[in-house]
């Protein structure tokens, strides 16, 4: 028996510092309807590196509630894959 690896690409939408330290990446799915976040210490995020896309596993993403952000993930995801390609970094 094989476990599938199936994965579902997900585009940054969002990248949000904190008082803390920390700089949250949010990447959605084309419809904007779920999200994958990372969070990462300022100083990683810029040794990392972030690209316009990520693989991510079904099971890491969640729903994302408000209609008016999940419109919003979907322009995003589109303005990003429209202007990068999946590795390129951002």
């Amino acid at each position: 028996m094989t476990e599938s690896t199936e994965t579902v690409r997900c585009w940054l939408v969002e990248r949000d510092y904190n008082d803390k330290g920390l700089v949250t990446l949010a990447y959605a799915t084309s419809d904007g309807d779920r999200v994958y976040r990372r969070e990462l210490a300022a100083g990683a995020a810029t040794r990392s590196r972030v690209t316009a896309a990520k693989d991510v596993e079904p099971d890491q993403l969640e729903p994302v509630e408000d209609e008016d952000t999940r419109e919003r993930y979907a322009m995003e995801v589109e303005r990003t894959a429209e202007g990068y390609e999946p590795d390129d970094p951002i």
